[in-house]
């Protein structure tokens, strides 16, 4: 058989017809897109065409998607672009954000914002009356993720954006691992600002935007005039209209995908020592965080690896950390616990005979690994 991935939380395969949307942009069509000759003009063109299309995937207008180097880049001027722009201030976010979001806020305490990190429960959802009791008469933004790239817990956003305009405060959602996998509509749900990327729905890496509305950010990137005088340099053409593909062909709530997911969850939860990551309800319908006891799972993932699958044992931006996952923790699991966590991310190619298959590698490898394991038998 060959080789399973299993890691599509972390990033995915370019769908072949993106490829091929992209060619032309590399050899033929390859002006700049602010040069006004012919094929400046078709680089244009091709570029605003894109961005009705990726717009439209969140029900937004083209003029309030600015495009970015991805999701990081894009929680970068979402967040720094509303502190700079206000000077001083409060901002709210959770425990288990992803580093792009914890790492700008951890920066700016530095420069003299002040950060509320609000805790989950054990299945790592936010409670939105939390926000409602830490608002202060200086917050100026809460940035809570959609969904969680590690447990994929997807947290109840419509009632935070019922909260934050109420209280007239600015809402950002990291929407990265959501973003072409659940429906979002920013004209039924208060969001001001969303983050996401190409790479996690079968496109270029290098490419995601972030969708602006009622939020005035001071830029991060400085020279011309570009995607609305907010993020200046050379658009990336080809990427844009790679990411433009994926979201026509992206398949938003997958029910294939989830029936995969349950199956796989239902089969492993029956494994002695294995718990479920996240509840089960509310959940991504492509993520299984598992944890095994008395398991390291940095050996789980390396005998999967052997046999051919490719998993993970957390966020990709974290795997070569050895702290135990800040998610994981957050949800009250200790650290030997943590560390014995195993994610598998289902994609649009996953397939029935590749779940049966890493379900019974998954049995054995745990099997062959609490032999060797020091720690009492369970």
């Amino acid at each position: 058989m060959k080789r399973i991935y299993l890691d599509n939380a972390a990033t995915t395969q370019v769908a072949p017809e993106v490829l091929k949307a992209m060619g032309p942009y590399f050899s033929e069509s390859y002006g700049n897109a602010s040069s006004l000759h012919k094929e400046g003009t078709e680089a244009y063109d091709s570029l605003e065409r894109a961005r009705k299309i990726v717009a439209n995937m969140i029900k937004a207008n083209p003029n309030e998607t600015i495009f970015t180097s991805g999701g990081s880049e894009s929680d970068n001027l979402a967040i720094k672009g509303v502190a700079f722009n206000c000077g001083s201030g409060h901002i709210i976010t959770s425990q288990i954000e992803h580093p792009a979001v914890l790492s700008t806020c951890n920066y700016l305490e530095k420069k003299g914002f002040n950060v509320t990190y609000l805790p989950v429960d054990k299945d790592g959802f936010v409670n939105p009356e939390d926000i409602r009791r830490v608002v202060r008469r200086d917050t100026i933004l809460v940035t809570i993720m959609h969904a969680n790239n590690e447990i994929g817990t997807i947290q109840p956003i419509d009632e935070i954006g019922k909260i934050c305009k109420e209280k007239n405060i600015l809402f950002h959602t990291d929407a990265v691992q959501s973003f072409g996998k659940i429906e979002i509509d920013v004209n039924k749900i208060n969001i001001n600002l969303l983050s996401a990327s190409s790479h996690k729905i079968n496109g270029p890496k290098g490419i995601g935007c972030l969708f602006v509305r009622g939020a005035k950010l001071e830029p991060l990137v400085h020279g011309g005039p570009q995607e609305f005088e907010t993020r200046a340099g050379t658009e990336n053409v080809a990427g844009i209209v790679g990411f433009a593909k994926a979201c026509e062909i992206a398949k938003i709530n997958d029910k294939k995908m989830e029936k995969l997911r349950d199956k796989l969850i239902n089969k492993l939860v029956k494994i002695k020592g294995c718990s479920l990551n996240g509840g089960r309800k509310n959940r991504l319908p492509n993520n299984v965080n598992v944890s095994f006891k008395n398991i390291e799972g940095e050996a789980l993932l390396l005998k999967l690896d052997a046999v051919g699958i490719a998993a993970s044992t957390g966020s990709a931006c974290s795997t070569r950390s050895l702290k135990p996952s800040h998610v994981l923790t957050a949800l009250g699991l200790t650290a030997e616990e943590a560390h014995g966590s195993l994610r598998l991310s289902l994609g649009r190619y996953t397939t029935e005979r590749e779940i049966d298959y890493t379900v019974k590698e998954i049995k054995k490898a745990v099997g062959y690994l609490r032999e060797l394991s020091p720690y009492k038998k369970i």
